[in-house]
């Protein structure tokens, strides 16, 4: 594991080689924690090594990124640590959570997934992540 200082501050990842990512798994692509939804390989000539082509969607904006890199190239794989937590309030587009182990109070952006919009009430307990220091609601229970 590194810890290594980003933008927003501190950070942990892991790191793998392109060749052993897996649909479903995360990487990190242009400083964005993204999960893999396709890949394909592709042995290159008598003497060149293969590539691989990696489609991933951002975690936190939904954005699609490519990775195009050999299959023994290291990348950075995000830490995924997950949590519950319960809605004190929603002021709309934030949300304050309260993490129902350490009990710290937070506000987190209010999800854009609309399955959500009519779950999202005072008392409802969700579950979120945090990736490289950022929060996302992923489910409400």
């Amino acid at each position: 594991m590194k810890y290594g200082l980003s933008d927003s501050g501190i950070m942990s990842v892991n790191y793998t080689t392109v060749g052993e990512l897996k649909v479903g798994s995360y990487v990190i692509i242009d400083g964005e924690p993204c999960r893999v939804v396709d890949i394909t390989k592709a042995k290159t000539g008598k003497h060149g090594a293969a590539k691989a082509n990696v489609v991933a969607v951002s975690v936190f904006n939904n954005a699609k990124k490519t990775l195009m890199a050999p299959v023994d190239q290291q990348v950075e794989v995000p830490i995924v640590e997950k949590h519950i937590g319960q809605i004190l309030a929603n002021t709309g587009d934030r949300i304050q959570l309260m993490d129902l182990e350490t009990y710290e109070t937070f506000d987190i952006d209010m999800p854009t997934e609309e399955e959500f919009k009519d779950k999202i009430k005072p008392g409802a307990e969700v579950e979120y992540w945090v990736i490289m220091n950022r929060k996302k609601i992923v489910r409400v229970k």
